[in-house]
C-alpha cells in the first residue's frame, strides 16, 4: 500500500468522534494548534466551519478544519492537525493535496489563506513547501500566508 495514496477526509461521526478526540501533536508543537476537542467545540457553534478526521487506510492520523464564506468568496485553513506518531510520513502532504482540490470546486475560490503563530518550529516550511506565501498581514498574533489555487 502506498500510504501517502491512500489518505482520505472522512466525515467525523459517534463511531470516530474519539478515536479524533484521543489525536494529539507532539508536545512542542502544541503551541501552534488548538486541539481537536477545542477545533470541533469550535465546529458546532460556527456554521461555516467544514471538518473532517484524517485516515491513512483504517487509521485515523489527523484533523483538518476549513472556514469557508460562499459569500465572500473566502476560504481559509483554520486548523489542520497531523498527529505526532504520523507525521513525516507524506500524510500531511497528501492531506493538503486533497483539501486544495477541495477548495478549487468552492464557488468564486480563487485563494486560500492560512495563518499560523510564529515561533521555532512553526509549519510555514511546510506550508510554504506547498506554494503558500506570507502576505504581509497579521490575523491576531498570527502571520497570514496565501495559495493562489485558481484551476
Amino acid at each position: 500500500m502506498d500510504e501517502k495514496k491512500d489518505i482520505q477526509l472522512q466525515l467525523i461521526t459517534k463511531e470516530n468522534v474519539w478515536d479524533i478526540l484521543r489525536l494529539k501533536v507532539d508536545e512542542e508543537q502544541k503551541k501552534f494548534v488548538a486541539s481537536n476537542a477545542v477545533s470541533l467545540a469550535e465546529a458546532l457553534v460556527e456554521n461555516r466551519a467544514w471538518y473532517r478526521a484524517i485516515y491513512a487506510g483504517d487509521e485515523p492520523v489527523g484533523f483538518v478544519m476549513l472556514h469557508i464564506d460562499e459569500e465572500k468568496p473566502e476560504y481559509s485553513l483554520w486548523r489542520f492537525m497531523i498527529a505526532g506518531e504520523h507525521q513525516r510520513k507524506g500524510y500531511g502532504r497528501a492531506a493538503m493535496m486533497q483539501i486544495i482540490d477541495y477548495v478549487r470546486t468552492l464557488p468564486g475560490a480563487h485563494e486560500l489563506l492560512v495563518s499560523y503563530v510564529p515561533g521555532e518550529g512553526n509549519p510555514s516550511a511546510f506550508y510554504g513547501s506547498l506554494g503558500f506565501v506570507e502576505t504581509g498581514e497579521m490575523d491576531g498574533d498570527e502571520v497570514v500566508m496565501r495559495l493562489d489555487i485558481h484551476p
